[in-house]
């Protein structure tokens, strides 16, 4: 037999508790009977009784299971590679206190509600590299975003082919079967132009492989300065004029990769935050059966024990025993 619980604080009290009640009750009566001067024995019946169906729900109460029988334990989840730009403009602080910040505690509640998936992040400028490989360990994916700073990639310009191809590289190359494609996700953050020139064929592969592709776009269309940091000095970027750089969302590009993959676009701006949208959407996709296991379970038989309590209870309110013969 296996217990779910086990005899606690609680169950102390209450078992101390009732054993202190019926010494006091076995005295005064044994008091009684004998100023009476006859016998008490029948007040070990009801006490028998009562002990009886009191320990019944203590038994219950720490959830007895017995007996075998099998449960199948489906294993279902998505992969999600999270594209994320790490390009200079990401610093500017029309989305406080930055565009990166901002997303970075945004990613932090997408890994928070898709904890039994598989997710994976990209960073790029016009290059990409894994940041960190699909997992579904949460920790070290929140530490990796906790890292995420424009020093991590080159900056000279945004090119979303790189990170589209290497996401696409890295699904296609899991070595787990894959019957649903459409439980593999690409998520792409940014907050500028596509500068690339091989964006729309990598955008046509993802659609025949039937992956998803859902773009979300950061920043204002007021935008502001690109607060930039060199060693222990900071300060604004500055065009070739020397006059400070201005960036501006441009959704323009994101909207038309999203559009051509079939997928959908959401954005973060002064006044309006879709990443609960997106969380919504990806979490309306079904997922891919990863894996079936047969496990050896037994069933919790509480009702059992609590049901024989009840029916002593029942036969110690119905029959009615004198306790002191006179």
């Amino acid at each position: 037999m296996v217990w779910s619980g086990e005899i606690g604080n609680l169950e102390w009290f209450f078992i101390i508790l009732f054993a202190f009640f019926y010494v006091l009750y076995i005295f005064r009566t044994a008091r009684a009977a004998r100023s009476l001067g006859t016998g008490f024995r029948r007040v070990f019946y009801k006490i028998a009784l009562r002990a009886g169906y009191f320990a019944l729900f203590i038994v219950a109460l720490l959830g007895p299971s017995f007996g075998e029988s099998t449960k199948e334990i489906k294993s279902i989840g998505k992969d999600i590679f999270v594209a994320i730009d790490l390009s200079e403009s990401m610093n500017s602080f029309d989305i406080a206190p930055t565009r990166l910040e901002k997303i970075k505690f945004e990613l932090k509640q997408i890994v928070d509600a898709f904890s039994s998936d598989r997710i994976g992040l990209i960073m790029f400028s016009n290059e990409a590299y894994v940041q960190c490989p699909l997992t579904y360990d949460k920790s070290a994916l929140n530490l990796f975003i906790e890292t995420l700073n424009t020093n991590l990639v080159p900056n000279t310009g945004t090119d979303f082919g790189p990170p589209l191809e290497m996401a696409l590289e890295k699904i296609k190359g899991d070595q787990e079967i894959v019957t649903r494609q459409k439980s593999k996700i690409i998520i792409l953050i940014s907050d500028g132009e596509d500068f690339g020139e091989n964006t729309a064929g990598i955008a046509k592969k993802i659609e025949d492989e039937g992956i998803k592709l859902f773009t979300l776009g950061i920043g204002t269309a007021k935008g502001s300065k690109i607060l930039i940091q060199r060693g222990m000095q900071s300060g604004f970027k500055k065009d070739r004029n020397g006059q400070d750089v201005v960036s501006r969302l441009n959704s323009v590009s994101l909207k038309k990769l999203a559009t051509a993959t079939s997928g959908k676009y959401f954005e973060i701006n002064g006044t309006q935050n879709d990443v609960e949208k997106l969380i919504n959407t990806i979490g309306d996709i079904e997922g891919e059966l990863r894996d079936t296991k047969t496990m050896d379970v037994s069933a919790n038989k509480y009702y059992y024990f609590l049901a024989l309590a009840l029916l002593l209870i029942f036969f110690d309110a119905a029959i009615k025993v004198r306790t002191v013969n006179i």
